[in-house]
């Protein structure tokens, strides 16, 4: 196993997720956290923001052309939708060899990039230096349906319920916890870029309603798939007992999960398998957190394989 440090930098680091990867790069024996960048906090102590970190680094206001400069092994870009161009172009002119992991939509539909779902897409990575990290719904739809996947009649319906910390730091309704107390808010209803997301990397349309709740972290899916032939609960669970042997992220559950049993754990868990009378429609619920799981865990499972290092490195484990 390659044992050299490798430097890191985060650029977005202000928000959940940001937060979240300070904390596993902190303690990862082959990482080196070289800097954090953040408009909102330049100049302010990294300790002060995010519990458990010792240390002495400061978040820095970076454009593209200064994260270039960083001469970083790694950078995470963990920035909305539609902000990652610009650092990665100028990555690709000043140092095209240094790896680079996207934790936005901005690149999960292209070919060039590895989209890093390594539960799914492990054997169809090449060495590629560009990672385009899943979304958390997808990832938790993704793994629902791909064990039934060449079994299914009609495009899977998928019902999501998320925290509010998936709706980021910038203020909105789906964040406000007044506005959430007591409620249950859905949007988006058609065409969420994670329903895009999954219909494209599994290969088959999926259809999906979201919707954000009082809680803070963690997600629910409860997906609804209709299948060609008959089948029997045990055999359902047999192929996802198959298809997740060994890996140490997603377990495989006879009962539905609840959410609030996976919130600050770092694997997802699946269950339920609940079929209708005539065997042909079973319901799967997963679970996860969509700060671990749903970004930073999967995030530091591809960094770990692209570096060099056993893919749980760094990942604690109960």
């Amino acid at each position: 196993m390659n044992t050299d440090r490798k430097r890191i930098g985060i650029v977005g680091a202000r928000g959940h997720t940001g937060m979240e990867l300070i904390r596993l790069i902190a303690g990862h024996p082959a990482l080196q956290l070289a800097f954090v960048s953040s408009r909102e906090l330049a100049g302010q102590r990294v300790a002060d923001h995010v519990e458990g970190f010792r240390g002495e680094l400061c978040y820095a206001s970076l454009d593209a052309a200064g994260v270039a400069e960083q001469d970083a092994d790694v950078v995470i870009l963990a920035l909305p939708n539609g902000k990652a161009e610009a650092y990665v172009t100028a990555l690709d002119a000043a140092r095209p060899d240094t790896l680079v992991l996207d934790l936005s939509a901005d690149y999960r539909f292209d070919e060039r990039w590895y989209y890093g779902l390594p539960e799914l897409t492990r054997n169809k990575w090449r060495g590629q230096q560009r990672i385009s990290n899943p979304g958390c719904y997808a990832t938790a739809m993704q793994l629902s349906i791909a064990p039934l996947k060449d079994l299914l009649a009609a495009p899977p319906v998928c019902f999501g319920v998320s925290g509010y910390s998936g709706a980021g730091t910038t203020p909105s309704d789906k964040n406000d916890p007044e506005k959430l107390r007591d409620n249950l808010m859905p949007y988006a209803l058609t065409g969420h870029m994670h329903e895009k997301e999954a219909s494209r990397h599994l290969g088959v349309p999926v259809e999906f309603m979201p919707h954000v709740a009082p809680h803070f972290r963690g997600l629910t899916v409860t997906t609804n798939l209709y299948l060609a032939r008959k089948m029997m609960r045990e055999e359902v669970i047999a192929r996802f007992r198959h298809a997740y042997e060994g890996e140490s992220l997603v377990t495989v559950l006879d009962e539905a999960p609840w959410v609030s049993r996976v919130a600050h754990r770092h694997h997802a868990e699946i269950g339920g398998f609940v079929l209708s009378a005539d065997g042909k429609r079973v319901v799967i619920v997963a679970t996860l957190d969509n700060l671990l799981k749903g970004a930073a865990t999967q995030a530091m499972q591809n960094i770990n394989r692209a570096i060099g290092v056993d893919e749980m490195t760094g990942i604690p484990l109960l």
